[in-house]
C-alpha cells in the first residue's frame, strides 16, 4: 500500500481493535508504517491514567510488530527506529526489557556514529527524557552533535529538546552557560513562531536553569504568553505564572488576559492552578476585582474538594489585598463550615495564616481562637517552622488586639505576654521616605516648630504611629514630648503606593487594620494618601493641604 494512503487510512482508525484488524488485511509494510502504526496505537489507547487497555500488549499483531522491531532494528531507518522507541515508551513498555534494550542500543550506537538528523537527535532526546533517569553522557551526546548543526536553523522542538536535556545536564552539575547563552539568543528569534506549550516548557526550563540575565528573552515571552492565556493547559498556565513570579514580571495586558479567561474557567480549573493565580495576585499586589470574585464563587462552589493548602491560597488574598466580594457573606460560611469540618487537617502556620487574613478583614473567626491562643497550638506552632518568630508573633498580637477591641464578647483563651510582640513589624508600611520628608518638612513650615509633631511614634498598643500631634482641651497644638493635658491625639498616616494595591487607591489588609485599631485605640486618622498630594508642587501648598486635612476647623492656627 501507498504510504500516503497508509497513513489517511490509519489516522481516521480511533480503537486499538481496529488498527490491528486494518494491519492484518496488509501482506507487507515499511518500517516506517509500522512504527506509525505504534504511534497510532499509544495516541488512541494511552491517557494521563497511562495505558487504557493493557491486554493489547498481547494482542497477536502487536507482538509481530514487535519481533520485527526487536530482532530487526541494525536494518530500520533512522524514522523508524526512533518512532518506534518513542511510541512503545508511551506504552509503558518495561525499558529493561530486551526489545527496547536492543532499540536503545541500535539508537546510540548511531548517535555515537554521528548518522542521526537534527530531527533524529530531537526524537532520541524527547526519547530519553521520558525514561526519566537517561545516562548524562548521552544526553551531553546529542546536545554536542546538535550543536554542530546549525542553531540558528533550529526549529522549535529542537530548541525545547535541548532546553529540557540541559535541565537534566545543569542538575547533574555540569556547567552549560556558553550553549545556553547561545540558546536563549537563538530563542529570542522564534518566540513568535512558538505554541502554548513551547512558550510554557521553555519558561519552566529558564526558571530552573536560573536565566535571571535572559531578560530580553522572558520579557517576549512573558508578552507572547498573553495571547496563549485561553489556550495554556493547566499545567502550563502554573508553569508561566511561575516564570512571572521568579523573574519579577509583570505585564498588565496579561492579567487582563487572565480576568478575560478566569472568570468563564473557574469551575473546570484545577484548584492548583486557580491556587497559583491567586498566589500571583497576591505577591504582585494585584487587587483584580473579577478574579477574586469568581474565585469566591469556585471556592463557594468546590471549598469541600479542596486541600487545607488551597484553601488558604484561595482565601488569603483577599485579607491581604484588602477586599470583599459581593458574595462575601456566602464565601466566609462557606470557609466557617469547611473549617469546622477541617480544622484538625490544617498545618499551624497555614491555619494561622488563614485566620490572620479573616480579621484583616473584619471577619473574625471567634469560634476558632480559643484553639489558636491554647498553650499545645503555640507549642506546634513552635516545632515547625518557621517556629515562632516575630512574624508569627506578630500575626498572633494582632489576633489577639481584633478580638480585644472589636469583639468585646470574646470570653475564650487570652493570648499569653510572652506571645506577644512589642511592636508590629513594617512588613509593607514602612513609609515612602521621599514622601514622608515631604510631609515631614510641609509640617514644620506649617506648625513653625519642629517640637509640635513626633514621627514614628511607638505606642503602647503594638502599632507605630507615622506622625502624632497632641492637642490641648480647646484644641490647640502641644509640644509632642508633653505628657499632660493631652485631650485629644491624632495619628498622621502617610501612605505611600506601598501601602496599597498596585495602580489602585485600594488599601492593602495590614495598612487598614492598622487605621481601624488606632480609631478604636482613640487616634483620629488622618490619611495622608500619595495620590492627594503628589501633583502639589511646593511647600506652601502642601502645608495648606495638611491645614485643611488636620485642622478643618483651623484649631488654635491662624491662615
Amino acid at each position: 500500500m501507498d504510504e500516503q494512503l497508509f497513513f489517511r487510512k490509519l489516522n481516521s482508525l480511533c480503537t486499538s481493535k481496529e488498527i490491528f484488524y486494518f494491519l492484518s488485511s496488509l501482506e507487507v509494510m515499511s518500517d516506517t508504517m509500522a512504527s506509525g502504526a505504534l504511534q497510532r496505537i499509544s495516541e488512541v489507547e494511552v491517557d494521563d491514567n497511562g495505558l487504557k487497555n493493557p491486554g493489547l500488549l498481547e494482542n497477536e499483531v502487536f507482538r509481530a510488530l514487535c519481533f520485527q522491531f526487536e530482532f530487526e532494528s541494525s536494518k530500520l531507518s533512522n524514522t523508524g527506529l526512533l518512532n518506534a522507541l518513542q511510541a512503545l515508551i508511551k506504552l509503558r513498555i518495561d525499558p529493561q526489557s530486551t526489545l527496547m534494550a536492543s532499540l536503545l542500543s541500535e539508537s546510540e550506537e548511531r548517535l555515537g556514529k554521528g548518522q542521526l538528523t537534527a530531527e533524529n537527535l530531537c526524537a532520541l532526546g524527547e526519547s530519553l527524557l521520558e525514561l526519566e533517569g537517561p545516562s548524562c553522557a548521552t544526553l551531553e551526546q546529542i546536545v554536542n552533535h546538535m550543536q554542530e548543526k546549525d542553531t540558528e536553523r533550529w526549529s522549535p522542538r529542537e530548541i525545547v529538546m535541548v532546553y529540557k536535556i540541559l535541565q537534566v545536564i545543569v542538575r547533574e552539575g555540569k556547567q552549560c552557560q556558553n550553549l545556553l547563552n547561545r540558546l536563549n539568543g537563538v530563542t529570542l528569534g522564534t518566540v513568535s513562531q512558538l505554541s502554548p506549550n513551547y512558550a510554557s516548557v521553555i519558561l519552566n526550563s529558564l526558571v530552573v536553569l536560573r536565566q535571571t540575565q535572559a531578560v530580553p528573552l522572558v520579557s517576549a515571552l512573558c508578552k507572547h504568553s498573553v495571547k496563549h492565556v485561553p489556550y495554556f493547559t493547566d499545567h502550563e498556565l502554573v508553569n508561566v505564572l511561575e516564570a512571572f513570579l521568579y523573574f519579577g514580571q509583570k505585564v498588565q495586558i496579561f492579567t487582563e488576559a487572565l480576568e478575560r479567561h478566569i472568570p468563564k474557567s473557574i469551575l473546570t480549573m484545577h484548584p492548583q492552578t486557580v491556587s497559583k493565580v491567586m498566589q500571583y495576585c497576591c505577591k504582585k499586589m494585584i487587587l483584580s476585582k473579577p478574579i477574586f470574585d469568581a474565585v469566591a464563587e469556585g471556592f463557594i462552589s468546590n471549598g469541600d474538594r479542596l486541600t487545607t493548602d488551597q484553601i488558604a491560597a484561595y482565601i488569603i488574598p483577599f485579607g491581604t489585598l484588602n477586599y470583599l466580594p459581593p458574595s462575601a457573606s456566602s464565601l466566609f460560611r462557606k470557609l466557617e463550615t469547611v473549617l469546622h469540618t477541617r480544622l484538625r487537617h490544617f498545618q499551624p502556620h497555614t491555619l494561622l495564616n488563614l485566620l490572620h487574613s479573616c480579621v484583616l478583614i473584619q471577619r473574625y473567626p471567634i469560634n476558632f481562637l480559643p484553639k489558636i491562643f491554647s498553650p499545645y497550638f503555640l507549642q506546634k506552632l513552635q516545632a515547625q517552622p518557621p517556629g515562632l518568630n516575630r512574624v508569627v508573633m506578630s500575626q498572633l498580637t494582632q489576633l489577639f488586639l481584633t478580638v480585644t477591641l472589636e469583639c468585646p464578647f470574646y470570653e475564650g483563651p487570652k493570648l499569653l505576654p510572652k506571645y506577644q510582640v512589642k511592636a508590629f513589624p513594617a512588613l509593607h508600611s514602612s513609609p515612602d521616605v521621599h514622601l514622608f520628608k515631604r510631609v515631614k518638612t510641609a509640617l514644620l513650615y506649617l506648625l513653625k516648630k519642629r517640637i509640635y509633631f513626633a514621627s514614628e511614634v511607638s505606642t503602647p498598643y503594638f502599632y507605630v504611629v507615622d506622625i502624632e500631634i497632641k492637642l490641648d482641651e480647646e484644641g490647640f497644638v502641644l509640644p509632642a514630648a508633653q505628657l499632660e493635658e493631652v485631650h485629644r491625639r491624632i495619628a498622621l498616616c502617610v501612605d505611600g503606593q506601598n501601602r496599597f494595591c498596585a495602580h489602585s487607591h485600594n488599601l492593602l489588609g495590614e495598612e487598614a487594620i492598622k487605621q481601624r485599631h488606632l480609631q478604636l485605640l482613640g487616634y483620629e486618622v488622618v490619611q495622608i494618601p500619595f495620590f492627594e498630594i503628589e501633583h502639589l508642587q511646593n511647600t506652601r501648598k502642601m502645608a495648606d493641604y495638611l491645614h485643611k486635612k488636620i485642622f478643618p476647623c483651623a484649631y488654635g492656627l491662624s491662615n
